[in-house]
């Protein structure tokens, strides 16, 4: 039986990627966004306002029957939690209208998905991959939402991998800077700006979205069948590396 992945976010940098390397490992992929995907990225595309699912049961029972539908007699094997907000504003400044949308995208609405899929992915043994953030251990001005919800996201998937244990693995991939084209227009015309984020990492540049991707197959793949409540950074050794003055 072909294997699903349902994939949240798929219209971003690492969302596009992520739907490119499943459908070339053979899944028949399911993206969801607030914007329609190419047919390159998936075979399904699924409007999804992941804000509103948090909250709103009627909306999220709609969402789950299209994807139901979407599959078409595939297997739904992978679900993974790609959509996210990053709203950066000062602790003075953050509104509870950003850190409660901040929570629902990248907290609440995962494990919401989780439970509605959870029949489909026991039933095929499958996975949950969470996509975490460096900033879950390390973080920076004006992120206090964001690297919340990350470490939050981070710690969902440690205690979702214990609950379910044999029944479905449980696991999180948390990248560094990664080359999207949102993040490369942050920089345009900033040459010199860029290059010092490269050089924080030890390996001396930033990510692409295809490593993510890749990583993120390999997760779902036998390969890793012995990993779950685990997270992988994929960092460039940021993490590993103090920035104390010379």
């Amino acid at each position: 039986m072909t294997r699903a992945a349902l994939i949240t976010g798929i219209s971003g940098g690492i969302g596009a990627a992520l739907g490119q390397a499943f459908r070339a490992a053979g899944y028949r992929v399911i993206g969801t966004g607030r914007q329609r995907a190419g047919d390159d990225i998936c075979d399904a595309f699924v409007e999804a306002d992941l804000n509103a699912m948090a909250e709103d049961d009627a909306a999220l029972a709609r969402f789950a029957a299209t994807v139901r539908d979407a599959l078409e007699g595939a297997q739904l094997y992978a679900l993974v939690n790609n959509a996210a907000a990053q709203i950066l504003a000062p602790v003075e400044g953050l509104s509870m209208d950003a850190w409660r949308r901040t929570m629902n995208v990248n907290l609440t609405a995962p494990f919401r998905l989780v439970q509605t899929f959870l029949p489909e992915l026991e039933a095929a043994r499958g996975c949950v991959i969470n996509i975490g953030s460096v900033h879950a251990q390390a973080t920076k001005p004006e992120f206090a939402a964001y690297a919340t919800s990350k470490a939050a996201l981070h710690g969902l998937t440690r205690a979702l991998a214990v609950d379910l244990g044999a029944r479905v693995r449980v696991t999180c991939l948390a990248p560094a800077a990664i080359s999207t084209p949102m993040l490369m227009a942050g920089f345009e015309g900033r040459e010199a700006a860029f290059q010092e984020l490269e050089a924080c990492h030890p390996l001396n540049r930033i990510g692409a979205p295809e490593e993510a991707a890749q990583a993120a197959v390999f997760l779902a793949s036998p390969g890793a069948a012995f990993a779950t409540g685990t997270t992988f950074y994929l960092d460039g050794g940021v993490l590993s590396r103090l920035h104390d003055p010379v």
